[in-house]
């Protein structure tokens, strides 16, 4: 980090414990993102009138080239709150999921959702649980009935339209999940 780590306690005494333990943990966030300019963390128990004990929150302000990360977690959301520790391995683990993101984002390394298939229901056969399903280019792909997520075998038609997860079986390409389209789905 270019700008020295800063910490601060807030409703609290200062410890040197918990701070060491920021530290440590401040320190390996670099492993996931080394462009750090600098990192603010507090840590505070807002609430002292809790009959269950205090609940603490830790924040971490992230600078990073063109922008800051900020991590800020709800104590009241978590039991396991009520540990110091506990609440800044959270929010620590929440802030280099965000660093790996951004880390991705900054070398273009972004998810590609593919597409699902899309066909028509050709053959189905009721007695074995099982049918076929015709591509644009001519394809045909096996489906079992557990493969079907919004219809019951049993309503198939021959000539429904489907999309579907294609995944290469022992004897040839089938689909692992198959969703039928409603009439009025517009097939892009």
């Amino acid at each position: 980090m270019k700008i020295p780590l800063q910490i601060s306690f807030r409703g609290m005494d200062r410890s040197d414990t918990v701070e060491a333990y920021v530290r440590e943990r401040a320190a390996k966030l670099e492993r996931f993102y080394e462009s750090i300019i600098g990192c603010r963390i507090s840590i505070e128990a807002p609430h002292k009138h809790h009959q269950k004990g205090n609940h603490y929150r830790a924040r971490i302000d992230i600078t990073v080239p063109n922008g800051e990360l900020v991590v800020d977690r709800d104590p009241t959301q978590k039991s396991s709150h009520e540990d110091v520790y506990v609440a800044i391995r959270d929010t620590f683990d929440a802030a280099r999921r965000r660093l790996e993101d951004y880390a991705r984002k900054r070398r273009g390394d972004v998810k590609k959702h593919e597409v699902p298939h899309h066909g028509r229901i050709i053959a189905l056969y009721p007695e074995m649980d099982y049918g076929t399903i015709e591509t644009h280019d001519g394809r045909e792909v096996y489906f079992h009935c557990n493969s079907l997520r919004n219809e019951q075998f049993g309503h198939l038609q021959e000539g429904d339209e489907v999309r579907f997860a294609e995944i290469m079986g022992d004897q040839g390409p089938k689909a692992s999940t198959v969703y039928t389209i409603g009439k009025h789905h517009l097939v892009g």
